[in-house]
């Protein structure tokens, strides 16, 4: 019985000792926090955390620090532990309301709409948030109005986008068009100029009487016809090879 009892005042002065820790840091935290020198602040309220990190007061001001120094991811994980670690109203209100501050600096109007409604929810009377709750949702309403404008308007210079495609290959289809009609209509002028000049043009169907050409005018031609014919052949070869405003956080 002795012992039980030693253990427990032994508890007892440890408990009371932490807590007189705890209190003289969160009262230096606050003499560095109104001084402006965040850093140091948030230094001491850690350390009245300590390493089970239960005490509001402690956790409170440490996410209001963190949000002097523009850290506002890491208050708004402070807010959000704090909201979910009590069922306190008060508390709930305050750190909801916070939250709500932090998300709407690092601009998710949306979360910050959120925010401040359950942080009503748990305060109803409160101005303050009921104020930066209306500033969240004319400000998201703002940006919906951005985002539909700019979504039109990307949508406006893809359609005008496709349509001069369109008008471009048109143009272009139009100019091969007439580059072949220009191309047919240069080949029949050459033809009927060549025709114009061609000696046995009008002549009619006469055919070459084979006993004008000589046993050697017969060879030239027959060699001349087997060179067209190889040279033929190599083209076709090598072708196959090559292939184809607003408020602050709250204090604690």
């Amino acid at each position: 019985m002795k012992q039980y009892i030693i253990v427990v005042i032994l508890v007892l002065q440890a408990s009371i000792l932490f807590a007189q820790q705890e209190k003289k840091y969160i009262r230096k935290g606050n003499q560095l926090y109104q001084q402006q020198n965040y850093k140091d602040a948030e230094n001491n309220y850690r350390a009245s955390v300590g390493k089970q990190g239960k005490t509001v007061a402690g956790n409170f001001n440490l996410g209001d620090a963190l949000y002097k120094q523009n850290k506002y991811a890491d208050a708004g994980q402070q807010f959000t532990k704090i909201a979910a670690s009590t069922k306190n109203k008060d508390v709930l209100a305050k750190a909801y309301h916070n939250l709500g501050n932090s998300m709407l600096q690092s601009k998710k109007l949306e979360e910050s709409v959120t925010a401040y409604k359950k942080s009503l929810l748990n305060n109803p009377d409160d101005e303050e948030t009921r104020y930066n709750l209306a500033y969240a949702q004319e400000k998201l309403k703002q940006k919906q109005k951005q985002d539909k404008n700019k979504n039109n308007k990307n949508n406006k210079d893809k359609n005008k986008d496709n349509k001069d495609n369109k008008d471009k290959d048109k143009k272009d289809q139009d100019k091969k068009n007439d580059d072949k009609n220009k191309d047919n209509k240069d080949n029949k002028d050459n033809k009927d100029g060549k025709d114009k000049n061609d000696p046995n043009k009008n002549k009619g169907d006469q055919q070459p009487n084979p006993n004008n050409v000589s046993k050697d005018d017969a060879e030239r031609m027959l060699e001349a016809l087997n060179n067209d014919e190889k040279q033929t052949q190599d083209k076709l070869k090598n072708k196959k090879q090559k292939g184809v405003k607003m408020h602050i956080e709250k204090e604690w």
